[in-house]
């Protein structure tokens, strides 16, 4: 992955990316372009995005056209937080992998699963055919940080 502009000295990209933080992936489609806020986990070098099948449709803009963009972005106007990430890259359907699914869910939602909305989180995670995963592969980044002192 190769770091484009000038990285920002404030952030450190593993950190930014352990933060349970919406990330927007950019697809293309034949009416224009897409973007779906996901959660996300950063494992392996790369961006894992849960699809629920029956709902999301952005697995399949990626199977047809996989060049895709992720940005990030953390913002607090009490504290002037504002940083930023964006990734430009490749994106591939992948095998539904449960362990996987509760490292991304754990990161959002906490480690008990007994406090996770049981309908919603946790029944039917093991029905292969209701979910697959998204991966993204970075091939560049660009790192922000654009903090301010609040008045």
């Amino acid at each position: 992955m190769q770091v484009v502009g000038t990285p920002s000295e404030n952030m450190d990209l593993e950190e930014f990316l352990g933060r349970p933080l919406f990330a927007h992936l950019a697809t293309s489609s034949d009416e224009g372009a897409r973007d779906v806020p996901l959660w996300f986990l950063w494992e392996d070098s790369a961006l894992w995005f849960i699809v629920v099948v029956s709902e999301n449709t952005f697995h399949q803009r990626v199977q047809k056209n996989p060049r895709t963009a992720v940005g990030i972005v953390d913002f607090d106007v009490n504290t002037g937080l504002v940083q930023h990430v964006s990734f430009r890259g490749r994106a591939t359907v992948e095998p539904w992998d449960v362990e996987k699914a509760k490292r991304v869910l754990s990161k959002y939602l906490g480690n008990d699963m007994t406090r996770w909305d049981q309908k919603r989180f946790v029944e039917g995670l093991d029905h292969l055919e209701d979910w697959l995963f998204v991966k993204f592969q970075p091939e560049t980044v660009m790192l922000r940080d654009q903090s301010y002192r609040p008045s």
